[in-house]
């Protein structure tokens, strides 16, 4: 590992040059390699892909490469990733190893002192290529944008004429998620049409790096994207923006032309609670375009810790939103936060008893209930002063600052869910019995009498609402 680019002149064009390696995202096909994949092709490199999450770790081609590019766009990808990058310098110790992505900003201190020679934040295309073309004429400085062991960076925030991104390298659709309904498994299509988030929620990751920014994508240059998806068989598309609602005409411009050229495709997206009702009018049209559920980050059902995380909704405001994409036919799969510092076991009960009274027990992916806020470097809830009678030390090896609830049994009730919800997975278990076995927990903990099981009243034959074949993570 060079603490800078001092190198040689090194030839970057040969295929195989540079590897971009993908670690894990959410079970889709990795667009955060098949967009720089595209850009560096268009510039005249010759790239090769691995996506570690599917397919074996590849030594050969990690022996060729001379530019190692980890993608490391979630927390669970960055763990895995730096055992990606330990791995890769045992094979090829010349290489020059850079991480880039949402989570290689918020731990570039971290990485650049334990086997990374770059980190790439933003928008990483343009970086990427400027640390190719660098390390091809023996530049001794890194550029600008890519932060060194001896000089910082800030996240590159410029839009960028984005090509259609090249999926050619890697493996089947079939390989990744497919859509679940009616019985039926199909591959599913993955597609983004806007880059980072106009908000500032103080638990979310991409604020420290974007800092309220986003970018549309060319509508064009979507919507190619999901025809090859389509040649490849897919019948559905997710739109994975952070909210596909920051730029609702943009959004409704997709869905329509998507619609006109693909009737039969359905898809779902991701959505601030807030901005589903702010849409509402809207709700009904994306149902009829093909739209068959939404996910939105309802976080908490305590008006408290929804303040504490700014989330620019209330309880109230969750209720609405379910009615309102009830009405349009859409399902609605609400993502929680159960476990932070505010969270009461009033409170973990109260969610647990709206899901059963509002019918979202097949909605809910059972790991949603033994999620505990992770804090990880740059968050903004390090500096509020609700956060700080709870937070430990920054655990450098999990990337996040560790905390403690005041009450010590919802410590341990979480991880007594995580345990349930893990076995659950293993064994397949129905969701409405991994429901009741949370509920019985909780109940346990709080010294009350646990509520009727919902299982005896769900036929384990009933229809369930559409849902992705890999459960939301993070």
């Amino acid at each position: 590992m060079a603490d800078s680019l001092e190198v040689p002149v090194v030839e970057m064009r040969t295929p195989g040059d540079i590897l971009l390696v993908a670690c894990y995202e959410l079970g889709h096909q990795p667009l955060a390699v098949a967009w720089p994949a595209a850009f560096l092709e268009r510039l005249g490199y010759r790239p090769a892909v691995m996506d570690v999450s599917v397919e074996p770790f590849d030594a050969e081609r990690v022996r060729r490469a001379k530019l190692i590019a980890i993608s490391v766009p979630m927390h669970t990808a960055l763990r895995i990733g730096i055992s990606v990058a330990e791995r890769a310098r045992a094979v090829n110790a010349r290489c020059h190893v850079c991480f880039y992505g949402l989570y290689a900003s918020l731990n570039a201190q971290y990485l650049l002192a334990h086997g990374a020679d770059s980190v790439i934040g933003g928008e990483v295309e343009v970086p990427l290529a400027e640390l190719a073309r660098a390390l091809e004429s023996g530049a001794t400085a890194a550029p600008p944008s890519v932060a060194t062991a001896r000089q910082s960076a800030v996240p590159h925030l410029e839009r960028l004429q984005l090509p259609v991104p090249n999926r050619s390298q890697l493996p089947s659709l079939k390989t990744y998620a497919h859509i679940q309904r009616g019985g039926v498994h199909e591959p599913a299509a993955y597609v983004e049409s806007t880059r980072g988030c106009l908000h500032l929620c103080r638990h979310c990751p991409i604020p420290p790096v974007y800092g309220g920014r986003f970018f549309a994508v060319p509508e064009e240059t979507v919507l190619a994207d999901i025809r090859q998806q389509v040649a490849a068989g897919a019948t559905h598309v997710t739109f994975g923006d952070p909210d596909f609602l920051n730029g609702p005409t943009h959004a409704l411009r997709l869905a329509r032309a998507l619609h006109a050229e693909f009737p039969a495709l359905t898809f779902d997206f991701t959505a601030k609670i807030e901005h589903l009702i702010r849409q509402r009018a809207h709700l009904e049209e994306f149902g009829a375009l093909g739209c068959i559920f939404v996910v939105s980050a309802a976080e908490s059902l305590s008006d408290d810790v929804l303040q504490h995380l700014d989330k620019g909704h209330t309880r109230a405001d969750i209720a609405d939103a379910l009615g309102a994409t009830r009405n349009a036919g859409i399902a609605l799969r609400p993502t929680w936060v159960p476990f932070t510092p505010w969270t009461t076991l009033a409170d973990y009960q109260d969610m647990l008893d709206f899901v059963d009274a509002n019918d979202l027990v097949d909605h809910i992916e059972p790991v949603q209930y033994s999620l505990r806020l992770l804090v990880p470097p740059g968050s903004l809830l390090l500096d509020t002063p609700a956060m700080q009678p709870h937070l430990g030390a920054l655990d450098q090896p999990t990337f996040s600052y560790q905390w403690t609830h005041p009450e010590s049994r919802m410590d341990v009730l979480q991880q007594e869910v995580t345990a349930v919800v893990t076995d659950a997975s293993e064994h397949r278990e129905d969701v409405a019995v991994t429901f009741d076995r949370v509920r019985a927990l909780a109940a346990e903990a709080a010294g009350l009498a646990c509520p009727p099981p919902v299982s005896a009243r769900l036929a384990s034959d009933r229809p369930r609402p559409p849902r992705l074949t890999e459960p939301w993570f993070c």
